[in-house]
């Protein structure tokens, strides 16, 4: 059967047994889990998740992949692939037909990596955590502690949701076609995360903070909140952030307090 990879699709595929049920273990499946997995592909991780979960649904954008799919999982009876893009999906929706807790095991396409994750982080509520294969520079920002390049935005988003590790390294060698970078394997457990008094102030103080990295906190938030220096300044020494800090020398509980002092003022509910 021929198929020809789509470069827009980011098509790069694993088809190692080992590596595909080290992942699966990384994910935590066993025979009680329903699993959401994002870009079958040719099915070889898809046929490993049918084998250990109770249940998997599998979204896939490209329909020219069904004859493959279709022989990949003969004979999976827990496996339905959705022929769509996930990404104009309903949240809602799809959390309706999981009917319960979920665990998201994907081998994502690049370059919908934080998109998808930020989706999850904002949108899902029975997500229980997500194990993804990403490039692993992302795996790195994912990761990263504050203070160093690697922290940015969406380091703190994911921490208001739960914790994010890398559990293995993967050669670009592992993959057909072979892709230009190296990618890793990154766990997100959503454990509760951080207490906030708003999700929304919480989004608005992360991304007031990274809009321009080259500027102060200070000068950020005043020109993001419509503040005068003196406003700014007094919540964020309220908020025990030095004179002068920028985004990336906050940990996820500075902003969780800083983010707390906004709502207190109104700043960022409806973002």
């Amino acid at each position: 059967m021929e198929f020809h990879f789509k470069k827009k699709y980011g098509q790069n595929f694993l088809a190692d047994e080992n590596l595909l049920g080290a992942i699966v273990r990384d994910a935590g499946v066993d025979e009680t889990a329903t699993v959401l997995e994002i870009g079958a592909g040719a099915g070889a991780l898809t046929r490993v998740l049918a084998e250990r979960a109770a249940c998997v649904l599998s979204y896939e954008i490209d329909r020219e992949l069904r004859p493959v799919l279709e022989r990949a999982l003969s004979g999976c009876r827990n496996v339905e692939v959705l022929f769509c893009d996930f990404m104009r999906e309903e949240m809602g929706e799809v959390e309706r037909a999981l009917k319960g807790p979920y665990r998201v095991v994907a081998n994502l396409p690049y370059y919908i990596t934080t998109p998808v994750l930020m989706r999850f982080c904002e949108e899902a509520q029975n997500c229980l955590g997500l194990t993804v294969m990403v490039q692993e520079e992302v795996a790195r920002r994912l990761c990263a502690r504050e203070n160093t390049p690697d922290y940015g935005a969406i380091t703190a988003a994911l921490a208001l949701k739960g914790r994010a590790r890398i559990t293995r390294r993967v050669p670009r060698t592992m993959f057909t076609p072979r892709p230009n970078v190296d990618s890793a394997v990154v766990t997100v457990e959503f454990d509760g995360g951080l207490a906030v008094k708003s999700a929304s102030a919480y989004r608005f103080a992360v991304r007031t903070a990274f809009s321009n990295r080259r500027k102060t906190l200070e000068n950020n938030l005043m020109s993001a909140a419509g503040l005068t220096r003196a406003e700014a300044k007094e919540i964020l020494a309220q908020a025990e952030i030095p004179e002068g800090a920028r985004g990336e020398t906050l940990s996820p509980a500075t902003f969780a307090r800083f983010s707390d002092l906004l709502f207190d003022r109104g700043i960022g509910k409806g973002n």
